[in-house]
């Protein structure tokens, strides 16, 4: 049912407005953002809409359709919700804008999503995108687009407990149709580079559900730092791959493989995006197989799931590219797949990983799309 329909059923009127917050892939840049590196993520088609009216209080009320769950708060008094721990997004990102100075209005609201939940494609980073985007149209704010990302990371860093990078809200906010972005986390300068049209992207879901914040994330951003300590530098970003070589001898395990990694994976960030503006899908492949096994051996992050799927990709024909992509521990991967080899594509890694691991694989083909926007009130929603 259209969530048009299914606010009105709950809330006794229509929604004022709906706004849509796509979740996002990572084509390489993993564990970069963190460390003020390189990342080249692109918003997909899938995400998360957020049906919403004012309220004349400061009530937030919320229903989530894929939970069949409900719960409110008040924004002069938001804490944390240890029962209705999905809340957790929407009221940090309240916070987070009280805390910037906006005053917020109350609002009903409603929540349904096509992402698949656990699979590393940031419907956290969507949900807190379309949060702010309802607080900043509802409340008429004089609020940047360009500022969303970052107050949507302090919300998931500060309220939530999860130490991500500015990554995730980055793409969900700015995303471009049939584009990824090239961004650099540091500097938050970030070019869109054209994805070749013969190509689709494929998101293969282990279905090997993790949770970002009870994983080893934080202990990863913690050796990181460290790394960055034992070096002398204010940020990994600081390190290129000569310096590393000559320097790595210094480092303790597990922090030297973890640094490694952060630092060979920024300079594929570039290599990938020269190869793909080159046309060079040879060089594509070669360095999206270097990226998962540099996530597998090095900063340990990858599951024999993500393996056996990356590893099935990898045999098709018409497959430029294959690797885990997102926090690890479980989730995805994405997959480069030439448009007349995708239906062969998915129907023979499907059978392939399931033979494997008795597990069936969720795959989604998916393009790059907008990021987050105000849904027409003559636009269909699914």
């Amino acid at each position: 049912m259209d969530i048009r329909h299914r606010f009105a059923e709950v809330y006794h009127r229509p929604p004022d407005i709906v706004v849509w917050a796509p979740g996002r892939v990572n084509l390489i840049g993993e564990h970069t953002d963190y460390n003020q590196g390189y990342v080249f993520p692109a918003a997909i088609d899938r995400g998360v809409w957020l049906a919403a009216s004012a309220r004349p209080d400061h009530i937030v009320q919320v229903h989530a359709v894929n939970f069949d769950n409900e719960t409110s708060f008040a924004l002069d008094d938001l804490v944390h919700d240890d029962t209705h721990t999905w809340s957790n997004y929407l009221r940090g990102v309240a916070v987070a804008l009280r805390q910037a100075g906006y005053t917020l209005r109350g609002m009903d609201a409603m929540l349904q999503g096509n992402l698949p939940i656990g699979a590393n494609l940031s419907s956290s980073a969507a949900v807190e995108v379309a949060t702010a985007y309802a607080f900043r149209t509802l409340g008429a704010l004089d609020l940047p687009l360009a500022r969303l990302p970052l107050l949507c990371q302090r919300a998931e860093n500060e309220f939530v407990g999860v130490q991500s990078g500015i990554m995730d809200q980055f793409a969900v906010t700015l995303g471009r149709r049939d584009h990824a972005l090239f961004l650099d986390c540091r500097s938050l300068d970030y070019r869109p580079v054209p994805i070749p049209p013969h190509l689709r992207i494929i998101v293969c879901d282990t279905r090997k559900e993790r949770t970002l914040a009870g994983s080893a994330y934080n202990q990863r951003r913690r050796e990181c730092e460290e790394g960055a300590r034992w070096l002398g530098v204010a940020s990994l970003r600081d390190v290129d791959v000569a310096t590393l070589e000559a320097d790595q001898a210094k480092l303790p395990e597990p922090i030297r493989s973890r640094v490694r990694h952060v630092v060979t994976e920024n300079q594929r960030v570039l290599d990938m995006v020269a190869a793909l503006e080159q046309g060079n899908l040879a060089a594509v492949r070669d360095l999206m197989a270097a990226s998962h096994r540099s996530l597998r051996d090095d900063y340990q992050v990858s599951v024999r799931e993500l393996d056996v799927m990356v590893e099935a990709a990898q045999r098709q024909p018409g497959c430029w590219g294959a690797r885990m992509t997102g926090g690890g521990f479980g989730g995805a991967t994405v997959n480069l797949v030439e448009a007349d080899a995708v239906a062969d594509f998915m129907a023979q890694v499907a059978a392939d990983y399931q033979r494997a691991t008795g597990i069936e694989p969720r795959l989604l083909a998916t393009r790059a799309e907008n990021g987050v926007r105000l849904i027409a009130s003559e636009e269909a929603i699914p």
